[in-house]
């Protein structure tokens, strides 16, 4: 067996995996979907492991694919939903993806936000990166249309908003929203 379909999770435990382009909202519908759930929810972000944990480049044959790959198992392993956000390009993380659909052995829903690259400019505009990188670096980064192509992906339009996203994505996948902001830990001496 491949170790990347090694079973992982538990038969009550829910993956959620939320893809897109730059700018498509990803990060946003992601963190609501964990506030909302609750305490027993994990966030894994690509960009937080890949650019701050490793400092590395999104590239062929990088370390980013293995450590989220593994970091989502340990959560799930200890009874975690997990929702991951990441652009996750299906050329570099396909295998990784396949391995935690095979191996999951609760619910796993993978969604793609499908947002064209003048959206994803314009919404790039409001977000507090807009001086971190340009719109040429978007570019060059945009994948059109880059669905794993798995008949059961959840692929949602542009013009679906926030709220709508975040209810059809907690709703499709079984994910408990329980609507309480219980994720502020008290500052204990």
């Amino acid at each position: 067996m491949v170790a990347d379909a090694l079973p992982t999770g538990s038969p009550d435990t829910i993956l959620v995996c939320v893809r897109g382009n730059s700018g498509s909202g990803k990060s946003s519908i992601a963190r609501q979907l964990r506030r909302r759930h609750g305490r027993g929810c994990a966030l894994v972000e690509q960009d937080y492991l890949r650019r701050i944990v490793l400092r590395e480049r999104d590239k062929p044959g990088g370390a980013a694919p293995a450590l989220i790959g593994q970091t989502v198992r340990f959560a799930l392993d200890h009874g975690y939903h997990v929702v991951l956000e990441g652009i996750l390009h299906t050329s570099r993380y396909r295998s990784m993806l396949t391995g935690l659909r095979d191996g999951h052995r609760g619910q796993s829903l993978f969604c793609y936000l499908d947002v064209s690259l003048p959206e994803t400019l314009r919404r790039h505009l409001t977000r507090p990166q807009v001086s971190e990188f340009t719109a040429e670096q978007m570019s060059g980064w945009y994948a059109a249309h880059d669905v794993l192509g798995w008949p059961d992906e959840l692929v949602l339009a542009e013009s679906t908003g926030l709220e709508e996203a975040v209810e059809a994505i907690a709703a499709a996948a079984g994910l408990p929203q329980t609507g309480r902001d219980d994720d502020v830990l008290p500052i204990v001496p």
